[in-house]
């Protein structure tokens, strides 16, 4: 095939990349000395932390009636951050497991930094089933530890069944994370110096690039991605059963699972945009990260919004076609009611600015991406806020019915999770290689490799 050819498919990063030495420098480039941006986004993020810090610091003082939590919303801003983190973290795991599976030739210049946002959001969404139970020395009681008399935990509970699938995705997201670096942290060590080559050399676990260990690691990385790719459709389907399996207005619905398992998908993809838009332009990766990357986020955010769009009009819907009184005046009081507001901004941001990128020249335009993809951020917050709070606040008996407003502390605290979040990207680009190093060159054409290079890694 000719070499412009594989350009264009996104096989090969770009003509200006003519060997595997240019791969190495283009991509260790940003663990180099950063630049003012960087350290200027950093104090931002320590910021953001320390504003979190505070706020959990007076709710814990106080008590959780510093914030807008009542009855009948016991489930807020806190719940409403955790589900959209959990979602944030999927799309790591699509992009580097099922396409690999697949072998889309696309994903070699973005899973890295999809992974690694994998680990760091569910990192961040760990954090908030601490926070929303008040007393976090109490926290024990969130671990589903076995017990002779079965008082506590009830293993029939949805939430526990958070823990068993969050942890598990955790733990095998992290692995294969960490996994798939070990050959690019070798090339790391290889061109570092002083203490930083100390530290390669210990977390590169005496990498050599032979022929025995790329046969290993081969094993070793379809394996996990075969084990990986089941917890993408189940985690979040969990995750959704924490509210489908209960009878209240609005939750009670099969389409839950795989709505869940969409939305997760389509607003990891939005936040991959997010975060690589400004890593392409701070370090100069736009050799690495083309327009036909972000031509194939930008589909695969097309397809999953116009499946999201689907399930809202099939939820309105089939609240009409029920017949139930209830079922009909909580979705009415979703568009129309106290939080009408809140379902406008889901439906505008998720449903019609997408609509947009069917369109080429949207879709190559990495400005209009970057915007698009931060709405789409901001609706699928809203989403899973209008699921949690309209249907708690307009439930069964009018008596009990009750409106919830985030206090300061909870907007505080949501808004420096997306702090604690950056502070690890921001230290992910400055310490480990942020586009994997050996798979771009495994797709490098034949004319770009030194003679006997065949395997990916070449020339570690």
């Amino acid at each position: 095939m000719n070499p412009t050819t594989e350009v264009l498919r996104g096989a090969v990063p770009h003509p200006d990349i003519q060997s595997l030495e240019e791969v190495n420098r283009a991509v260790l480039r940003p663990l180099g000395r950063p630049g003012r941006g960087w350290w200027a986004l950093l104090a931002l993020s320590i910021a953001g932390i320390g504003l979190l810090a505070v706020s959990w610091g007076v709710q814990l003082w106080f008590g959780i009636g510093v914030t807008g939590l009542n009855s009948p919303v016991g489930w807020g801003a806190y719940i409403t951050t955790f589900v959209f983190w959990v979602g944030i973290a999927h799309s790591g795991t699509l992009i580097s497991a099922i396409l690999f599976l697949f072998r889309a030739p696309w994903r070699q210049s973005i899973y890295r930094a999809a992974e690694a946002m994998t680990v760091f959001a569910v990192m961040t969404a760990g954090l908030f089933p601490l926070i929303h139970m008040g007393r976090v020395w109490h926290g024990y009681w969130l671990m589903p530890y076995p017990n002779s008399r079965f008082l506590w935990p009830n293993f029939r509970s949805p939430l526990v069944w958070d823990v068993f699938a969050v942890t598990t995705y955790f733990t095998v997201s992290a692995v294969f994370f960490y996994l798939g670096t070990i050959p690019d942290l070798a090339a790391a060590r290889d061109a570092a110096t002083g203490l930083r080559k100390k530290f390669y050399k210990v977390i590169s676990l005496g990498w050599r690039g032979t022929d025995r260990e790329w046969h290993h690691f081969g094993k070793a990385y379809i394996f996990l991605a075969a084990l990986a790719t089941p917890l993408v459709l189940s985690v979040h389907s969990v995750v959704s059963w924490d509210f489908a399996v209960t009878i209240v207005p609005g939750w009670h619905a099969t389409i839950f699972a795989p709505y869940f398992v969409a939305g997760a998908i389509f607003s990891g993809v939005a936040m991959v945009i997010t975060l690589t838009v400004p890593l392409r332009k701070a370090f100069g990766l736009e050799a690495l990260l083309t327009n036909k990357h972000y031509d194939a986020m930008a589909k695969l955010c097309l397809m999953t919004s116009l499946i999201v769009f689907y399930a809202y009009l099939s939820e309105f819907f089939m609240a009409w076609y029920s017949g139930e009184e209830v079922e009909r005046a909580a979705f009415w009081e979703r568009l129309f009611g106290h939080y009408w507001w809140a379902t406008w901004i889901m439906l505008v941001c998720n449903g019609m600015v997408p609509v947009m990128l069917w369109f080429k020249r949207v879709r190559h335009s990495i400005p209009a991406l970057f915007t698009i993809s931060i709405f789409v951020n901001i609706g699928m917050w809203f989403e899973r806020y209008v699921i949690i709070v309209t249907s708690l606040h307009h439930e069964y008996e009018p008596f009990a019915w009750g409106l919830y407003r985030p206090s300061i502390v909870e907007m505080g605290i949501v808004v420096g999770s997306f702090a604690w979040f950056g502070f690890w990207f921001l230290l992910f680009t400055r310490l480990l290689p942020p586009v994997a190093i050996a798979e771009l060159k495994e797709v490098l054409p034949t004319r770009m490799r030194p003679a006997g290079a065949g395997g990916p890694g070449g020339d570690q």
